[in-house]
């Protein structure tokens, strides 16, 4: 059974957009990113992880592109990574990128449904979301 705790929102600056969930809705500051394709800010209202991030590269943002602001993809948390990918594919969606990591760290496996919407699944889940 899958549990949705991730959503993921582009925004032109992450710090701003993060002052903001965090000032209107108390939303707290679990996280943040800074790397070669993306920069970003997670949050958590204790249940889900919304990430706010800025991407910087075209083949990180997806079909839409680095310049679309607004949802991006959202995630579940899983049990069986193999599993979920195997029903995931059999339902008609495909792999964008990632795959799990043989060690402990995070991680994340993007597809794509059927009418291109993103999404991802992780069996460790996000920074602030919980798995229950």
């Amino acid at each position: 059974m899958a549990k949705l705790r991730h959503l993921a929102i582009t925004v032109p600056d992450p710090e701003k957009a993060a002052e903001f969930y965090m000032q209107a809705f108390g939303l707290r500051r679990v996280g943040s990113t800074d790397w070669d394709g993306a920069s970003g800010v997670y949050l958590s209202d204790g249940v889900m992880n919304l990430a706010l991030l800025r991407y910087r590269k075209e083949e990180y943002a997806g079909k839409r592109g680095s310049g679309y602001v607004g949802a991006h993809h959202f995630g579940f948390i899983v049990e069986d990574v193999p599993k979920a990918r195997a029903s995931i594919e059999a339902a008609g969606g495909t792999h964008w990128m990632g795959e799990p990591d043989a060690g402990g760290g995070f991680y994340e496996v993007k597809y794509h449904d059927p009418d291109g919407g993103a999404f991802d699944i992780t069996a460790r889940g996000w920074t602030g979301a919980s798995k229950d």
